[in-house]
């Protein structure tokens, strides 16, 4: 549970690293913060860039001692794992393409990873890294952060009791206009690497925020899907990947749904929604307006259910940490997967291997992102034919 009264037992705080995260890079300083939140990490070790230079200078302004900053990834996993102190998670931050290259040194000495999403670049990583996670005792955790939102918990519950009855549609966006003009072309490293295939990955806006809507659909829901058919455009003249995605989504359960992503819609900035309709009811979430759900039945009554207040429960409450009318948000969202992870990582100090809370997201999620965004690609390629997802 997030909130932790002041009168907690004492629980020595989980050893923490890091890869990639440096001075310029965004995430790395959402994951530290987040790891802080609850008092549950020391962030101790890391290779925070591609270069020395830009390495060590981002570990002196962190604090870390000189003698566990590294190069490197590969010299930082086998050193620490040499040490009686040595780290017990590492937070993995860096462009995708070295999501399974970095994690897979660490896994092997059962040190635990929470990653970054998406997955990896590319399906052979995607395959290797499965590999690795699956043969190694450590917990490997992927950082959806939506899917720590308090009322999405709580909209999970609802739907998985069946409470809106069977599902009929599900409907998922995110859109921004963040990547509207040229931005790549400027310099700035975010768009830079965001908007470069061998990076990046094939799908550019699919990859980026497409995989987080395909998540937080399958999260609340539990459907399970069957096949898509799709279209990507690339708006932007010279840009090397799609920024705008559309496509219908067909589950395994009988569901219809739709998803759209875009990164050139002017006048958007963080416009994740999900609205899911079912034989009894339906539930409307807006991340923008991240503590209000949403609710209507069959009979035409409408419900605000607010994160700490009218219509609260358990799961929602649960991963709250300020009382009602006080917003909680996106970096909340990332410090409850950070939490709980660290309650896994604890409970495992005994030589037991790590249990992955339900709500916590992993391996499988990952894959399915990764079969997403490649039936994506296969569906545009055959002018948006009906194409399944691989299944792992």
């Amino acid at each position: 549970m997030p909130y932790l009264p002041d009168n907690r037992e004492y629980v020595e705080p989980v050893r923490l690293g890091m890869v990639g995260g440096g001075n310029e890079a965004f995430i790395g300083a959402v994951h530290r913060i987040a790891a802080r939140l609850d008092d549950r990490y020391r962030f101790v070790a890391g290779a925070l860039s591609s270069t020395t230079e830009r390495s060590h200078a981002s570990a002196k302004a962190l604090g870390l001692d000189r003698d566990r900053t590294y190069d490197n990834y590969l010299e930082m996993a086998a050193r620490e794992a040499e040490r009686p102190d040595g780290i017990e998670a590492v937070s993995i931050v860096t462009p995708n393409h070295l999501h399974a290259a970095a994690s897979i040194p660490f896994l092997e000495r059962g040190i635990h990873v929470i990653c970054d999403k998406p997955l990896t670049a590319t399906l052979e990583q995607a395959r290797k890294l499965a590999t690795a996670a699956r043969r190694s005792k450590a917990l490997f955790v992927l950082t959806h952060n939506y899917s720590g939102y308090p009322l999405v918990r709580q909209a999970r519950k609802m739907v998985r009791s069946g409470q809106l009855g069977r599902i009929r549609v599900v409907q998922v966006e995110y859109i921004s206009d963040w990547l509207a003009t040229d931005l790549e072309s400027t310099g700035m490293k975010q768009a830079e690497w965001r908007t470069d295939p061998a990076r990046a990955g094939a799908g550019g806006c699919v990859g980026d925020i497409g995989t987080h809507a395909f998540h937080l659909a399958q999260f609340v829901t539990g459907l399970t899907l069957d096949e898509l058919s799709a279209e990507r455009t690339t708006f932007i003249p010279g840009r090397r990947v799609d920024d705008h995605v559309q496509a219908q989504l067909r589950f395994a359960e009988g569901a219809r749904g739709m998803l759209w992503a875009s990164q050139v819609t002017v006048g958007e900035e963080n416009g994740l929604r999900l609205r899911v309709f079912g034989e009894n009811g339906s539930l409307d979430w807006h991340q923008e307006e991240p503590n209000t759900l949403r609710y209507t039945e069959m009979n035409g009554t409408k419900q605000l259910i607010t994160r700490m207040g009218n219509g609260a429960t358990a799961p929602g409450i649960t991963a709250s940490r300020t009382p009602a009318g006080l917003p909680e948000g996106y970096l909340e969202g990332f410090a409850n997967l950070y939490t709980e992870a660290a309650d896994a990582i604890v409970a495992a100090r005994d030589g037991s291997d790590p249990i992955l809370p339900e709500t916590l997201p992993g391996l499988e999620d990952g894959l399915a992102g990764m079969s997403f965004i490649d039936a994506v690609l296969r569906s545009d390629e055959e002018n948006g034919s009906w194409v399944r997802p691989i299944r792992w």
